[in-house]
């Protein structure tokens, strides 16, 4: 696979989640002032019994806030599934967690976000284009480790497509 073709899938683990928030917000501005190419970015919490929930999503072109659309969605659903069903587009993405289950174990990712984040501590999970690495890494430096695996741009296009259409099933 070639670096073209090649996204990062980050996990940035964070002991203080307002660091996390910070280097949240250096991400997003990094994606909207075109310095890379994003598929989407999110703010993750866990908190002391565990439960991780989504505190806050970015869009490819680094609007903070956004809907969960595919690309947030695509984040989500590689680390955590259960949180995309209840956070982007409701039951009609039952039939994706197939396709995001083999994806996640080919990628490596598996269980990553739970076995990273400690209890009360946050997270930024992002996809983005392998040339940005460098750029990535200056943003997230509040981060105390980093895990990063690859994903195939055209296998991510896949399950972006399978989100919209459960997206579209939703609305119609």
């Amino acid at each position: 696979m070639s670096d073209k073709d090649q996204l990062d899938v980050l996990i940035a683990v964070y002991l203080i989640p307002d660091l996390a928030q910070q280097d949240f917000d250096a991400y997003t501005k990094l994606a909207a002032d075109g310095g890379i190419t994003t598929d989407g970015v999110a703010v993750v919490v866990k908190d002391a019994d565990g439960e991780v929930t989504v505190k806050e999503t970015g869009d490819h072109l680094g609007h903070r806030g956004a809907k969960a659309g595919a690309g947030v969605g695509l984040v989500i659903g590689l680390f955590a599934p259960p949180l995309l069903a209840s956070t982007v587009v409701g039951a009609a993405v039952g039939g994706l967690a197939g396709k995001f289950a083999r994806h996640r174990v080919k990628a490596g990712i598996g269980d990553k976000l739970d076995d990273a984040l400690p209890p009360g501590s946050a997270g930024i999970i992002a996809i983005y284009a392998h040339a940005g690495a460098d750029a990535v890494a200056g943003a997230l430096s509040n981060s105390i480790r980093t895990s990063i695996a690859q994903i195939d741009k055209a296998s991510a296009d896949e399950l972006k497509a399978g989100l919209k259409e459960a997206s579209a099933g939703l609305s119609g």
